[in-house]
């Protein structure tokens, strides 16, 4: 295969929500980024979006010359990919749309560029189905918002090339994500899952009278939620076992999480169980609106970013990185 070209050029296919993040990330870190999306009103609720979203984004990392203004859209799809050196696309998640756009794409696109999904779900061996120049595409699944978040979720399908999942994770890297890499393709990737393994004991719990809706979010935010965002399971469960660390935890803790695991539920999401979590849920959010709960949301994980960047040698780097720094992908 072709060695993909150095990245300044971004193309965004689709521009809601996700897309939109998106964009204002790449703008952030200082590429050029032509947008597209069919919708008659998607450059005016884009262009909106990045500009309240630009000093929450800013405050992260902010590389020299990153402008708004560095933002271009068109609604024709094959004119915006045309000089893009990578595409980030962004359509929903519909498989046989998806395969479409792909081809289209791959057509449309210069033969060295990557071509990216954030599919939540599809598995990047159905998408490319159709590709003509399948080694380049490959799942690139942010979390929401892209422009706070730094997970990335990097899989190829069965035809990508293997160089393509190791410029992407480097290239996601090198502008401040925190990219992952799934040895196995799955339908929903990985953080999805783990989120709906969560969500489904949470609803269960709520089903089964033991917690209100607020109070199940708190269990969540302000015990387990809170020290992960400072570390993963394992290494939690690494300090749980005291001195012996991991290796003792495993030897007396584990077989006793094991067996409770045939305690966890499966909840029956009936219509009334959809009200009671509908009528939590308002009653929580206590008027806010949902821009004011997601502000408050992103004040608080761009904090936590910060704080994370003065104790975590992992964490992703708020260095000012644009495509003058790139080397490669």
């Amino acid at each position: 295969m072709k060695a993909h070209r150095p990245v300044q050029r971004v193309a965004i296919v689709g521009t809601g929500t996700i897309g939109a993040s998106w964009a204002t990330h790449y703008l952030v870190r200082g590429f050029d980024v032509t947008a597209t999306d069919p919708a008659p009103t998607a450059e005016t609720a884009l262009r909106s979006y990045v500009e309240a979203a630009w000093d929450a984004a800013a405050s992260i990392g902010l590389a020299p010359g990153a402008s708004p203004e560095r933002l271009s859209f068109t609604a024709d799809m094959r004119q915006a990919v045309a000089d893009a050196d990578l595409v980030q696309e962004n359509a929903p998640e519909r498989p046989e749309l998806k395969v479409k756009l792909f081809a289209e794409i791959d057509d449309a696109s210069p033969p060295d560029a990557i071509i990216a999904s954030s599919s939540s779900g599809i598995t990047m061996s159905t998408i490319q189905a159709d590709c003509r120049h399948p080694e380049r595409t490959v799942i690139g699944h942010p979390f929401n918002p892209p422009h706070i978040v730094p997970l990335v979720e990097v899989v190829g399908g069965t035809r990508t090339a293997p160089e393509t999942v190791q410029d992407v994770m480097s290239f996601y890297a090198a502008i401040g994500k925190k990219p992952i890499h799934l040895k196995k393709e799955l339908p929903g990737h990985v953080a999805n899952r783990i989120q709906a393994a969560l969500y489904r004991e949470v609803v269960y719990l709520v089903q089964e009278g033991v917690l209100d809706v607020a109070d199940s979010d708190d269990a969540v935010s302000w015990g387990p939620g809170l020290r992960w965002g400072v570390m993963g399971p394992h290494l939690l469960w690494h300090l749980g076992g005291g001195e012996g660390g991991i290796q003792h935890f495993m030897d007396t803790l584990m077989p006793r999480m094991v067996s409770s695991w045939q305690d966890l539920g499966t909840p029956e999401f009936t219509p009334e169980l959809q009200e009671t979590i509908v009528a939590g849920v308002l009653k929580e959010a206590d008027s806010h609106s949902v821009d004011e709960l997601a502000a408050r949301r992103d004040a608080m994980l761009s904090a936590l970013l910060a704080v994370r960047a003065q104790h975590d040698a992992s964490a992703p780097s708020s260095a000012q990185r644009g495509p003058e720094a790139e080397e490669g992908p």
